[in-house]
């Protein structure tokens, strides 16, 4: 068995071969040309001394030939790390020393930009570009490519390593998290609730180092034969519009502040969006007002979707044409959960509890952090850190996350209550709550605030909500505004520069 060779192997040639399984701006790749370049990719690999168990980089834009590469690993018996491509030097060392990888596959653009780095691994033998511009001592992967000879698909384990993903950062170094054949072999289960046809083409913004992109763009495609629309590089909302108009999907998937990025648009602009018949967002909590201003531009409805990296696929969705009423959604059919509470019991009915899942897809642990693996992984099952209430119906709620709350004054207080409260205003764009720590040493809470125009209006906009619709022990100390919320690549509000931003501030002024 090899995940790889189930997506395009024998069978699902058979039924899906001559379907266009990547399209790309102008290129396009069937599901047989993919599972042909996916058989050389691995020869390939093999050829530079790639064996089983061994770890592949990815620093590539998303494009056919990423999905090659990432899944000829896989074919060969190693483990496919893709890569952020807006990566710092001290991230990519980072990332390249906690997996031992054996060899970097480096698009020319990125080896470029980085150019010691480039010559180091080079020398080091371990080093492959992809493109036109090879620097010196590093192996040609395309010619590499060339050469080979396609190879077989190495037999592994439902339980093998098939893949790692490295989490986006929101508090400091990218961990990795291990994903293995089963992983691979559980995608697209939200596709399927939709009831995506194979030949149905499916956009996402998404990139393919993040597991909803990976999961939504690529290999959830694949498995139900499908179309992904790749955007080789990062998403603006011209590109977007681009390809959809281009393209015409069905369904998209994005992050909630992409749709928000969209909604900025003039509304002749979105035209192309109002064919597509299923819009789904997940990585970030998903705000009513935005569910509601995309319902009024574009005339249907967003789906929440809940998933993690560790468990990799999504794990919970709102169904098609249920009222969304904040909820995040019910579970998936391979998904179960449970909720406990800081005693490790079942919450009573309408309380909050941390949420545990388990799920075919479930990472095996996390790299070189066996204390946070056993702290999180039980049994079979893992804890999310996320606060959910369930309700009558089945549906969960997301409250939070149980490492947010914070006391104040002796009472428990979820920073999302503030940022609620402060983005209801129409001057508000984005809210983000941050605990800091005040001169006498006391936790305090402080409100950031992105305006939709004047900085001083937002910001007493935002102190008069919080005033008027939360007790005070709950309302911040400090209000300030930003340009815009700092977030890692996949969209996740980056909290710790927050935190930096006020204490530099008021390091100052002390």
């Amino acid at each position: 068995m090899n995940a790889a060779e189930q997506l395009l192997g024998p069978e699902a040639l058979a039924r899906h071969g001559e379907r266009i399984a990547l399209l790309c701006g102008e290129e396009s790749i069937s599901y047989r040309d993919l599972a042909g370049s996916v058989a050389r990719a691995a020869g390939a690999l093999q050829a530079l001394g790639i064996r089983p168990g061994d770890r592949v980089l990815l620093l590539m834009r998303d494009t056919p030939e990423f999905a090659a590469a990432w899944l000829g690993a896989v074919r060969a018996g190693a483990a496919a790390i893709a890569l952020n491509t807006k990566l710092t030097e001290e991230e990519f060392r980072h990332i390249r020393a906690d997996s031992g990888a054996r060899l970097a596959i480096v698009e020319d653009v990125f080896a470029t930009a980085r150019p010691d780095l480039a010559a180091e691994q080079a020398r080091e033998g371990s080093l492959a570009i992809a493109g036109a511009t090879v620097s010196a001592g590093a192996c040609d992967w395309r010619a590499e490519l060339a050469r080979a000879a396609p190879a077989a698909a190495c037999d592994a384990g439902l339980a093998t390593p098939a893949f790692w993903l490295y989490s986006s950062g929101t508090t400091g170094k990218p961990k990795g998290i291990v994903h293995t054949h089963a992983s691979v072999m559980a995608s697209g289960e939200a596709l399927r609730l939709l009831g995506i046809a194979a030949g149905e083409r499916v956009f996402a913004t998404s990139k393919y180092f993040f597991a909803y992109g990976l999961e939504h763009g690529l290999l959830g495609t694949l498995s139900v034969g499908a179309t992904g629309i790749a955007l080789a590089d990062w998403a603006d909302p011209a590109a977007a519009l681009a390809a959809a108009a281009r393209h015409r999907p069905v369904a998209m998937f994005s992050v909630p502040s992409f749709y928000r990025r969209l909604l900025g648009e003039p509304a002749e602009k979105l035209a192309p969006l109002r064919p597509i018949q299923h819009f789904v967002a997940a990585g970030e909590r998903l705000p009513l007002p935005v569910i509601e201003q995309w319902q009024g531009a574009v005339g249907k409805q967003i789906l929440s979707l809940y998933g993690n990296s560790e468990a990799y696929c999504a794990c919970m969705m709102m169904p098609p044409g249920s009222e969304s009423q904040g909820r995040t959604g019910r579970l998936l059919p391979l998904t179960e959960a449970r909720l406990r509470d800081a005693e490790g019991n079942e919450p009573a009915p309408g309380e909050p509890g941390v949420l545990w899942l388990r799920h075919p897809a479930l990472a095996a642990g996390y790299v070189n952090r066996p204390e946070q693996t056993r702290a999180q992984f039980e049994g079979g099952w893992f804890c999310t850190q996320d606060l959910f209430v369930r309700d009558a119906e089945g549906f969960y709620i997301h409250q939070g996350r149980a490492d947010e709350l914070v006391k104040i004054a002796g009472q428990w207080v979820q920073p999302g209550e503030l940022e609620e409260a402060a983005a209801a205003d129409p001057l508000v764009a984005e809210a983000a709550c941050v605990t800091v720590v005040d001169a006498e040493g006391f936790e305090r809470l402080a409100l950031f605030v992105a305006a939709r125009g004047d900085e001083a209006s937002a910001r007493e906009a935002a102190s008069r909500a919080c005033e008027e619709g939360l007790p005070r022990f709950k309302r911040p100390k400090w209000v300030r505004s930003v340009a815009e919320l700092p977030r890692t690549a996949t969209g996740k509000i980056q909290r710790y520069k927050l935190r930096e931003l006020l204490q530099r501030e008021l390091a100052g002024k002390s």
